[in-house]
């Protein structure tokens, strides 16, 4: 292998973002004097090229970056279009990691530099994601080249104090972080797409749900930690809704002094008996002079916060800046890649105890604005430095949100950014700072037997207030009073109140609840709070609080309806449970899928089938739309992969008429359809896969029969399959086109008619059978069962003769030579008819010889092509039927008339 730069180790180094590369190239460059850069095959990654040494070992780095993510994680091509499957599929169905055509010539970038180097340095973000996208980049680049030496590099700011750190202490990528993600992906792609097509084809064409009329693209998406997120914001509404407004009375007093008024609240509160509060208020007026019980004086101290986390600068910002928590972390990224704060996604907010907190804080000495408080806090002599609390929480991946670089404010900051660098830095001033003091005073005092109290409080020491603006703490200064002082209210008054519902979530107040639920991670909330807005469940008012849509509403109480708790935070928080468990090696990956994934596709079965409720919901909400239902889309199983298309899915069906055929998803463009036996009651598709047939997998079908459409000798219940594999099934096929007393030919809407007048299409035609066991047969006028027998069974002698055996239920040797004399050559019986007198069927179409000759040759093919169902006694086909007795059922040939002869046999037979 070239050693490039006079026998130097070839390092690829890979970045995140182009940002991120750049300035590691820069920080690394500057020892070698500086650096030269050239294109990639993307535009927008370039390669930075310059020489530096490894712990003694000169190197030739090469730096380079993706843009996130380089892989998708995707469903095989036959699942991804939203009619190939039915959505319970996806739970099971194949899904593949593949780079995606916009990102191939990263790739190929990486590939190609690979293929030079000697090692690999991953300069991902230190977090499970990052991690994840290490991993991506570790099979691309070994994919080209199997010798690489893969590093990890690990850092949290991009500053030269902490890449020349990393480069010259790297560490290897850590598998079970990529897994728990990857398990995420998993999890998260199959439950969202399963779900959300169930709900968007269930529901957009039922209701109206634009006024605008435009409401056929309408996405109505699901995902597991987005729906928890808006169940926090409609239980919330649901609890403002209950609320009912109660009066209230309470007693106020106050007492004036030339020290200043004290403010009495009653120790009782409230209380919702008029009455009893009016006899209380008279006992008070009738005695109203005060005694003072006790007076307590006591130092409280209000403590600085702990180190910022990443939800904790979201709900702050939220607070303080009115910032949206996407918006927040948008601003934070960018400070971050330009080096002026550290890695703002982290979910740490306690300091390593190696960390040079002091060296953080003389950074900032400079600024007109806090520089001075941060001169004072590395003075010893003020007394103004404390270490800094521990929050108890700590990822191990990357320290608390602190500021790595001073800046008075730049020149391309918006005022968010100047916003969101002073929150980080007063926040890290603050936290390294003593409490604030104060002294607190509570006087109690007791008037007529009731007891009342008033607190006052002075700072004397601001410490952190001074320089956290955001945060303060005063209080009122009471007059001074002693135990046992009698005074006379100044005021004593009766006062009355309404109860108030609580206010809606405010964002701060969602991401709360979000994080002590474990619902997404810290990187990840103000992502699921934007999908919420985004997909129109959800609005955000000027002050941050947040509203459930119709929409939203709607889909929150259909599941509420169910009886399932898909909108609240337990199963996803579970799911985070199980991913911490993965990146701790607890669990593997394959065993959180499986257990997460059955539990999950269990609650969608039964969502599904109580889809009623969801509608109910919906219909509360919105009007009835005039579009028909694509109801057929949710309750269709797949059977196996259309061979005629290679396209799509062949799916069981239930017509109106109430027979079952399994159909291509496809249609019209695809018209290949499988007819079942008009015998079949009830049909579902299992889980079961045919070893035999192909192309798979083709799963079995649960069937169950009527009882008194099939022979004695065949069960009720039957697990067949289509492929052709099935001989029971073919049987009861043969059955099912004896034809019917009571039904007509019905063409299905994909079998198209050709100019001839044979449709043209695949498999069994759907006649419905009337049947009677041979052995039922009495000597009275019942007649046997109308048998159309298809020329293609001429060879196949054995089939015939089991047919037979079937039929007469293994009976008398008479009942089998009456079928026999029954069962006529279609071709036969097409030859049979008179000239000038076409056969017609129900469906009045003629029959004509040629019409015969197609459907032959379409029966020798694997199906019936039949031109109609078949009317009792005499059809289309020229068939006859005789009673057990030998009868003819209507006494005569249907040719010439003469009742001692059927038509197979009529002398005037082809005249």
């Amino acid at each position: 292998m070239n050693r490039g730069g006079g026998g130097a180790i070839r390092v690829l180094n890979v970045a995140e973002k182009p940002s991120v590369a750049k300035s590691v190239a820069e920080i690394l460059s500057r020892q070698s004097g500086g650096m030269r850069s050239r294109e990639g095959r993307s535009r927008y990654n370039r390669v930075f090229e310059f020489g530096y040494s490894i712990a003694g070992q000169a190197c030739h780095m090469l730096v380079t970056s993706v843009t996130g993510h380089l892989m998708e994680l995707e469903f095989d091509d036959r699942y991804r279009r939203w009619h190939s499957c039915d959505p319970a599929d996806l739970f099971h169905a194949p899904v593949r990691k593949s780079v995606p055509q916009d990102k191939q010539d990263i790739k190929r970038t990486l590939e190609e530099e690979a293929r030079t180097c000697h090692w690999l340095v991953l300069w991902l973000d230190c977090d499970r994601e990052g991690e994840n996208i290490a991993y991506e980049v570790v099979d691309i680049c070994t994919g080209a080249n199997s010798r690489l030496n893969i590093w990890r590099a690990r850092f949290s700011a991009l500053i030269d104090r902490e890449i020349n750190e990393a480069v010259q202490h790297l560490d290897r990528p850590n598998k079970l972080f990529a897994d728990a993600v990857d398990a995420r992906q998993e999890i998260d792609l199959r439950i969202g797409a399963s779900f959300t097509r169930f709900q968007t084809m269930l529901l957009k064409d039922a209701f109206v749900l634009d006024d605008t009329g435009d409401d056929r693209n309408i996405i109505l998406s699901y995902g597991p930690c987005q729906f928890p997120t808006l169940g926090f914001i409609v239980e919330r509404f649901w609890e403002i809704q209950a609320h009912e407004p109660e009066e209230f009375w309470t007693i106020n007093c106050s007492h004036t002094s030339d020290e200043g008024t004290a403010s009495f609240v009653w120790i009782r509160g409230h209380l919702f008996d008029y009455s009893s509060a009016v006899v209380i208020y008279e006992m008070c007026v009738e005695e109203p002079m005060a005694t003072v019980q006790n007076v307590r004086n006591q130092e409280k101290l209000k403590y600085p916060p702990y180190p910022l986390s990443t939800i904790e600068l979201q709900k702050r910002a939220s607070r303080y800046f009115r910032m949206a928590s996407e918006h927040t972390m948008k601003v934070a990224e960018e400070l971050y890649q330009a080096g002026f704060i550290s890695y703002p996604r982290t979910e740490t907010d306690n300091f390593s105890p190696n960390t040079d907190l002091h060296s953080i804080v003389r950074d900032q000495v400079a600024h007109p604005n806090w520089g001075t408080y941060a001169q004072r806090l590395l003075d010893p002599e003020a007394r103004l430095w404390k270490n800094p609390s521990n929050g108890g929480h700590d990822d191990k991946a990357h320290p608390p949100i602190h500021p790595t670089k001073f800046s008075a404010g730049e020149t391309n900051w918006s005022d968010n950014h100047k916003k969101l660098y002073e929150l980080v830095v007063r926040h890290f001033l603050a936290c390294c700072s003593q409490p604030a003091v104060g002294a607190e005073t509570t006087v109690e005092i007791d008037i007529a037997g009731e007891q009342f109290n008033a607190s006052g409080r002075v700072v004397l020491a601001k410490n952190y207030l001074d320089i956290y603006r955001f945060d303060s703490w005063g209080g009122t200064l009471l007059p001074t009073y002693t135990i046992g002082q009698q005074f006379v209210p100044t005021t004593l008054t009766l006062d009355s109140g309404v109860t108030r519902p609580p206010p809606l979530l405010a964002e701060a107040d969602l991401l709360s609840c979000m994080d002590k639920a474990g619902i997404g991670t810290d990187a990840t909330m103000h992502d699921h709070i934007k999908k919420l807005l985004d997909r129109s469940y959800a609005t955000k008012d000027a002050n941050t609080r947040f509203s459930p849509t119709n929409l939203g509403e709607a889909l929150v109480m259909g599941y509420d309806e169910m009886g399932y708790e898909l909108w609240k935070p337990y199963l996803r928080s579970m799911m985070e449970a199980d991913m911490k468990s993965v990146s701790v090696g607890a669990k593997s990956k394959s065993e959180v899928l499986e257990n997460c994934l059955q539990q999950m596709k269990a609650c969608f079965l039964d969502a599904r089938a109580n889809k009623a409720k969801l509608l109910d919901a919906m219909g509360t909400f919105f009007a009835r739309s005039n579009r028909p239902i694509n109801e057929a889309q949710n309750s269709i199983e797949a059977v196996r992969p259309c061979a005629a298309c290679n396209e799509a899915e062949m799916v069981l069906k239930r017509r109106q008429t109430g027979e079952f055929m399994v159909s291509c998803r496809g249609f019209p463009q695809c018209r290949n359809v499988v007819w079942l036996p008009g015998s079949v009651s009830e049909a579902a598709v299992t889980g079961q896969v045919c070893p035999t047939c192909g192309p798979g997998p083709v799963y079995k079908i649960q069937f169950k029969f009527r009882r008194r459409d099939i022979p004695p000798t065949f069960d009720v219940d039957h697990l067949g399959c289509i492929g052709g594999c099935d001989d029971i099934l073919k049987e009861l096929t043969e059955i099912s086109r004896f034809g019917s007393h009571n039904q007509t030919a019905t063409p299905a809407r994909n079998q198209s008619q050709t100019p001839s007048g044979v449709r043209q299409g695949t498999s069994m035609q759907d006649l419905h059978s009337g049947f009677r066991p041979a052995g039922q047969f009495t000597n009275g006028p019942t007649p046997v069962a109308q048998v159309k027998y298809s020329a293609h069974h001429v060879e196949n002698p054995a089939y015939h003769e089991r047919l037979i055996q079937r039929l007469t239920g293994g009976g008398s040797s008479i009942n089998a030579k009456i079928l026999h004399a029954a069962f006529l050559w279609e071709d036969d019986v097409q030859n049979s008819a008179p000239r000038g007198r076409g056969a017609r069927g129900r469906g009045g179409g003629r029959t004509s010889s040629r019409q015969a000759s197609a459907s032959a040759s379409a029966g020798r093919r694997g199906g019936s092509q039949g031109r109609g169902r078949r009317g009792r006694g005499r059809n289309a086909d020229g068939m006859m039927f005789v009673a057990a007795t030998g009868e003819p059922v209507n006494n005569s040939c249907f040719i010439c008339g003469d009742p001692t002869h059927f038509a197979n046999v009529c002398p005037n037979r082809g005249r």
